[in-house]
């Protein structure tokens, strides 16, 4: 992966295990705070300033995969209960350390979290999730040789497990009625200060067929298919959202094709995951 010019790999560890994020992009720095000391002068001198080391800020972009997607999502929603795992706020999500080479340059983050994440589903296109991460220890930063990168080391190999979600085997349960004008969907969470999360449906206006404004529970099924069929899937997740609150239209009407709008709700219940592997069993 070539990230502003630079090869790149973001490997990620936590207390059972540790594999390479098969990231798209990535923003991973880390944060710095100033410290201004006064002018000794008062009106005339210049103020000072000392650069404390605020531990770590960015977000990395990931599609989901059938070996990713049970510790990615895992990470972004927090606590787990065997195989359901529960919004929580940050305090209480798993913490991991992240590892990031770029060049010669390798740099440890240790104990980092999800403040918040975005799930990004679209008819034609992968899964990908958001992770915006923070973490409050200055990052440890050494040289690379190349002969000691993540990928010399033995890191765990998904070669086999790469097949990615796509949004052609999502479906959409609204209120115990599956939608199929439901052309993409986002699900925006923060975890600062307890947790909030919006969810933006996309749909294609059809008379008679638009979503209601009542919503108790939408769910949402992500199959991950083999030759086409349902039937040969060999990993799934679901995510349900209960309550959602509708908040905007923000549909567009001034166009002379199809019409794809995009509802906004606000989901002032819970939300949860649970995934699966072949046969049924967790995929944690």
């Amino acid at each position: 992966m070539k990230v502003q010019g630079s090869d790149c790999s973001i490997l990620i560890k936590t207390a059972g295990r540790e594999f390479d994020v098969p990231f798209a992009e990535e923003t991973i720095r880390e944060a710095v705070s100033v410290l201004y000391e006064e002018a000794a002068i008062e009106g005339d001198g210049v103020c000072g300033a000392l650069r404390k080391s605020a531990g770590v800020t960015g977000c990395v972009v990931t599609p989901l995969t059938f070996e990713a997607a049970p510790l990615l999502l895992y990470l972004a929603m927090g606590g787990a209960a065997g195989r359901r795992l529960q919004l929580a706020p940050m305090e209480d999500a798993p913490l991991f350390d992240l590892i990031q080479e770029r060049g010669t340059q390798r740099r440890l983050f240790e104990a980092c979290g999800v403040a918040g994440f975005e799930l990004r589903v679209s008819r034609d296109e992968a899964l990908k999730l958001k992770l915006d991460l923070c973490g409050f220890r200055p990052p440890v930063v050494f040289p690379l040789d190349r002969a000691d990168s993540c990928a010399a080391e033995g890191s765990e190999d998904f070669s086999q497990g790469n097949e990615r979600y796509s949004g052609g085997g999502v479906t959409y349960t609204i209120n115990g009625r599956e939608y199929k004008n439901i052309y993409a969907l986002t699900i925006i969470a923060r975890k600062r200060a307890g947790a909030r999360a919006e969810v933006w449906l996309m749909r294609v206006l059809e008379k008679g067929n638009d979503l209601p404004e009542l919503i108790e529970e939408l769910v949402i099924t992500a199959a991950l298919l083999k030759g086409g069929q349902e039937l040969n899937a060999c990993g799934m997740f679901r995510i349900t959202a209960a309550r959602l609150v509708f908040v905007s239209d923000e549909t567009n009407v001034n166009a002379p094709d199809s019409v794809v709008g995009p509802l906004r709700f606000y989901v002032s219940g819970s939300l949860h995951t649970e995934v699966f592997s072949v046969g049924g069993g967790a995929g944690l």
